[in-house]
């Protein structure tokens, strides 16, 4: 999957906390996000910064629930990011778990377009 495949499939589902995201779909929107934002503040003002990461919340919070669905978690493990430092170092370390392979509770594989 290439970087722009993986956004768009990303924002596409912008508003569906169902189903599974890859580890590269969620890998490269993350990195897409902070990289944006990142590039914002330094060129511009940090509320602009602030602005774009309010518009990618939604995707940004949709597509780390699809990822845990992949590895088998409910989505509500999202949650943990709301627990100072430990929570987001847990959070970090389930996203990089391999997916469960073939059909899991929560559905079947993510689309590798």
């Amino acid at each position: 999957m290439n970087v722009q495949t993986a956004i768009r499939l990303a924002m596409s589902r912008y508003t569906d906390f169902s189903g599974r995201s890859g580890k590269v779909e969620y890998t490269v929107f993350v990195l897409f996000v902070f990289l944006l934002s990142l590039a914002l503040s330094l060129v511009f003002r940090d509320w602009l910064a602030s602005l774009i990461m309010l518009v990618f919340l939604l995707p940004y919070v949709a597509v780390g629930v699809r990822r845990l669905h992949d590895i088998d978690r409910s989505g509500w493990w999202y949650l943990m990011v709301l627990v100072p430092i430990l929570g987001l170092i847990m959070i970090i370390a389930l996203m990089f778990v391999e997916g469960t392979p073939g059909t899991n509770r929560f559905g079947p594989p993510a689309p590798q377009v």
